[in-house]
């Protein structure tokens, strides 16, 4: 279930804090961050005179204190729920039961916190059907990241890798090992360690198209190449071809040149390893 925070009512969410704070300063700069408005793409600002601003780092904490009263609320009722700022799972032990709580909290959220339910993100469904933080639960019982997860970190590793990018290569290898190890370390509860095994591959198979393509004229591949120990009377096999750039980042020459201990060597993180290490803990083998 979902709710939205673009309607809460700033007169009602001081209420709540006053009751809590006690310094006139402190309230007067939590209300002015809640009516500065936002700044739109073409530069203009809009104003908010309800709701709470998303992205700053004070929304999380007003969003408990919005939420605070639902959380008593199912803790009342018995409920078992997790919840993290406007995203929350109910359990319950049956879909009518579910059908009951999903109406009965819609009813509460809206009437009693006067906040709107995203009825496109919320529904009464099979808790192995559900996405949570990116998180959801495969038919072997075990936590796995979602498909839209999965999609959204390949769309990411393309962008950072994508060959018309410019950027130098080790810039771009800082860039996605970063990004990478953030990836694994957010889903580190995850059961996914053949995924990762591929994922591990593609991402590697993605840098060495970068190079492929930064390399690009065939006397600088073929420099590079034996600068890489391959043979002399195999460079021409690669430096001359016709494939193209993705094909050839699967090319044996270019996989032997570039091979996975190298591109550790230059800072590319082996995914594999730090899964590993993530679920077994630094001192396990790899």
């Amino acid at each position: 279930m979902v709710v939205s925070f673009d309607t809460v009512n700033h007169d009602r969410l001081m209420g709540a804090l006053r009751e809590k704070i006690r310094c006139r300063k402190v309230l007067g700069l939590i209300r002015s961050c809640l009516t500065a408005g936002v700044v739109l793409p073409d530069g203009s600002r809009e104003a908010t005179p309800q709701g709470v601003p998303q992205g700053g780092p004070l929304s999380p904490l007003l969003a408990n204190i919005v939420l605070d009263p639902l959380d008593k609320e199912l803790e009342a009722r018995g409920h078992k729920f997790a919840r993290y700022a406007d995203d929350f799972v109910v359990m319950v032990k049956s879909a009518k039961a579910a059908q009951r709580v999903l109406a009965s909290l819609t009813r509460f959220c809206e009437g009693r916190l006067k906040l709107v339910v995203n009825r496109a993100k919320s529904r009464a469904a099979l808790l192995n059907t559900c996405v949570f933080l990116g998180y959801r639960i495969d038919r072997r019982g075990k936590l796995v990241w979602s498909d839209k997860a999965l999609r959204r970190f390949k769309q990411r590793v393309r962008e950072i890798t994508r060959r018309n990018r410019g950027h130098r290569v080790q810039d771009v290898i800082d860039e996605l090992r970063s990004y990478v190890l953030g990836w694994l370390t957010y889903y580190r509860l995850s059961a996914t360690y053949t995924a990762v095994l591929e994922l591990s591959e593609w991402v590697r198979r993605r840098v060495r198209l970068y190079y492929w393509k930064q390399w690009k004229q065939p006397r600088t591949r073929r420099r590079n190449l034996l600068a890489l120990g391959v043979f002399p009377e195999k460079v021409h096999l690669a430096t001359r071809s016709r494939k193209g750039y993705w094909r050839m980042s699967r090319n044996s020459i270019v996989h032997h040149a570039l091979n996975n201990r190298w591109l550790e060597e230059q800072g590319l993180p082996d995914m594999r390893a730090v899964w590993i290490k993530l679920h077994y803990g630094p001192k396990a083998r790899v």
